[in-house]
């Protein structure tokens, strides 16, 4: 799929759905989403609806005269809440990878579907005082879903707790703590997120986030993003974020999408 036709799609959702919400508005408050940070929140999606948050992002990494990217054009995760408490939750990305030495593009293209991601996530505890908001998740990355060029050996692992603190009536701060086995690794990478929200206007929203894994053997990566969320409508949101490497890895990551919910019944 092209970029461009990425953005003619995105473009057709966002107005199919804004029309819709404005038709079928509920009483459940604005959505709240897993997109576009790293960082996940604790809430679950309310019982009877499902929550589809898609988009796109490029990154790049050049070391010495050589330089790799990758365009993700479908980054699409789907939530359904099944009770109040517990979402089944599923993933899947489609991407291509391109080389660059000495600024001749080489011709093996890497292309295709990342392992689809089958998890859940528990709502375990509302803020109270200095307790925050928690909540737990995990996913295992199927590699018989995945396309040849990103088809891993065996089977991904992931967990994280979530917290969630309100700073104030515009402000909050979020964090993960969890590990990962990934890519055919034995070894854990322990992951951690940091990022914090304000609220610019009632629609209008930034964050800023830092976040990593610290590998068991290897050096740890730290990465920083930053972005913006815009509020269409309570069950319709768009998101753009801008980020890179603190440590070695990542050049430039720049992100879109948009994020919906409809009830899976007539309410």
């Amino acid at each position: 799929m092209k970029l461009t036709n990425l953005k003619i799609t995105l473009i057709a959702i966002t107005l199919s759905f804004s029309a819709f919400s404005q038709e079928n508005e509920s009483a459940l408050g604005a959505l709240i989403t897993d997109r576009p940070d790293a960082t996940e929140s604790p809430n679950t999606i309310p019982t009877g609806y499902i929550q589809v948050e898609t988009g796109s992002f490029y990154e790049s990494f050049k070391d010495q005269n050589i330089k790799n990217e990758t365009f993700t054009y479908n980054t699409t995760l789907v939530r359904l809440g099944l009770l109040d408490n517990l979402e089944l939750r599923l993933g899947w990305d489609f991407l291509e990878g391109t080389t660059t030495i000495g600024g001749n593009k080489l011709n093996n293209v890497t292309s295709g579907f990342n392992p689809l991601l089958l998890g859940t996530k528990i709502y375990i505890a509302e803020e109270k005082g200095l307790r925050p908001e928690i909540g737990f998740l995990a996913h295992l990355y199927l590699p018989f879903t995945a396309s040849k060029d990103y088809k891993p050996e065996t089977t991904g692992v992931d967990f994280r707790f979530s917290f969630a603190h309100t700073l104030s009536k515009k402000s909050s701060l979020s964090y993960n703590l969890g590990a990962q086995w990934r890519n055919d690794s034995p070894e854990a990478a322990y992951v951690y997120t940091l990022s914090y929200g304000l609220g610019l206007t009632e629609k209008l929203g930034f964050y800023a986030e830092l976040y990593g894994d610290l590998p068991e053997n290897n050096k740890a990566n730290h990465l920083w993003d930053a972005g913006l969320t815009y509020l269409i409508s309570d069950n319709v949101q768009l998101d753009a974020t801008i980020g890179s490497s603190i440590t070695e890895g990542q050049d430039i990551l720049l992100s879109a999408g948009v994020s919906f919910r409809l009830p899976t019944r007539k309410q």
